[in-house]
């Protein structure tokens, strides 16, 4: 029969991810509208949230933190480009986004020691072929094949290369090792569920030593420079960004940021996540027809979540449509790039009581589809 009650919030989208529970738009403070990012207060917001990401996610206090432009691309650009050069590279590729890193570091920056190391989706390469005499990138968490790194105890505690993590779909939802990490880069769109466009970079005192001695031989657009006169530009650290931001976006990540503190913080955001992926566990277990494109549990995503289904790649599509023209799910379709099925977002800002509300509705969804 067809379900009756509706998720209250049907919004599953991998980026944008859902406003958190209770999120008015009317209740961001709007003092600072209208006003410069370089005046006092707009430097002094934008140093807040600088703040308050180190507080929340526990980034250690030696890190800098710094906002910039052009969303999680933008920042590993910015990293790839101002770092990469003076060492071979390892890169792990498993979906869609790592893969995107590797045609940069291959065919843009032209890396002639670059290893590609690469798996399909739903599988996870080699990580024990990383070398401590390397830099590695990698993406914590490969947001369009649901499948995530099990931790960081691959990564060489004495390397002497550095680490590139694309942790956009990870942070605030997964135990990050920043101990391991030299370089990493996240979005506010993400985990929080904040508005697009800017970027977070997070550097180790490591990636800043790199940055002051290494100058790269390729042309440094303005948006990627971070040294002036072989100094590092703490400014950008400091809430003095590259070009304008969006005040408005910020308020709304600070706001992001206040709700994590009142479901416990990093912890509970966590929590939240996988409570989110036991619902969806238990619904696989009991349904034949729906796998975890991540067959390894260890692997397994808890903020992108991606299935295979027991249908055509035409019938997928119908499913998807079927659920978004019903008002059960949105924007639940698989990654354009990824092999036909579903995929949710379960970050901390989705309930879990909204994908209990959806399981009949996907099950319904599925047997109008097939029969059809």
């Amino acid at each position: 029969m067809k379900p009756t009650v509706k998720p209250v919030n049907p919004n599953f989208s991998s980026g944008p991810c859902a406003k958190h529970p209770g999120y008015s738009l009317s209740r961001l403070p709007t003092e600072v509208l209208g006003r410069s990012h370089r005046s006092s207060l707009g430097k002094a917001r934008l140093k807040k949230s600088i703040d308050e990401t180190k507080r929340v996610l526990g980034i250690p206090s030696d890190y800098r933190v710094g906002i910039v432009p052009a969303s999680d691309t933008g920042a590993f650009e910015m990293a790839m480009w101002s770092l990469l050069g003076p060492r071979g590279v390892d890169v792990f590729v498993w979906e869609s986004f790592g893969d995107g890193w590797a045609t940069d570091i291959t065919k843009q920056l032209k890396i002639a020691d670059a290893r590609v190391h690469k798996a399909d989706y739903g599988q996870l390469p080699d990580l024990s072929v990383a070398s401590a005499e390397r830099d590695i990138v990698f993406c914590w968490n490969g947001t369009t094949s649901g499948v995530r790194v099990p931790g960081g105890d691959w990564i060489p505690t004495n390397r002497s290369g550095l680490t590139f993590c694309d942790a956009t779909s990870a942070v605030f939802a997964m135990d990050i090792a920043w101990e391991k990490l030299d370089v990493v880069t996240f979005s506010w769109q993400k985990v929080l569920g904040g508005e697009a466009s800017h970027g977070v970079l997070v550097l180790s005192p490591r990636a800043v030593e790199r940055m002051t001695s290494y100058k790269p031989a390729w042309p440094m657009p303005k948006i990627f420079r971070m040294t002036k006169g072989g100094e590092l530009m703490e400014e950008i650290f400091e809430g003095s960004t590259i070009n304008t931001p969006s005040m408005l976006a910020n308020e709304d990540y600070l706001d992001a940021l206040s709700w994590a503190d009142s479901v416990g913080g990093l912890t509970g955001l966590i929590k939240r996540s996988k409570a989110n992926l036991a619902v969806f566990e238990r619904f696989v277990a009991a349904h034949p027809w729906i796998h975890f494109l991540a067959a390894n549990a260890e692997q397994r995503s808890n903020t992108s979540v991606c299935f295979s289904v027991d249908l055509s790649a035409e019938q997928v599509k119908k499913m998807v449509k079927l659920l978004e023209s019903e008002g059960a799910a949105y924007d639940c379709g698989s990654y354009k790039d990824a092999p036909p099925g579903l995929r949710f977002w379960c970050g901390a800002t989705v309930e879990a009581t909204d994908i209990e509300k959806l399981a009949p509705w996907l099950e319904w969804a599925y047997e109008e589809v097939k029969k059809s």
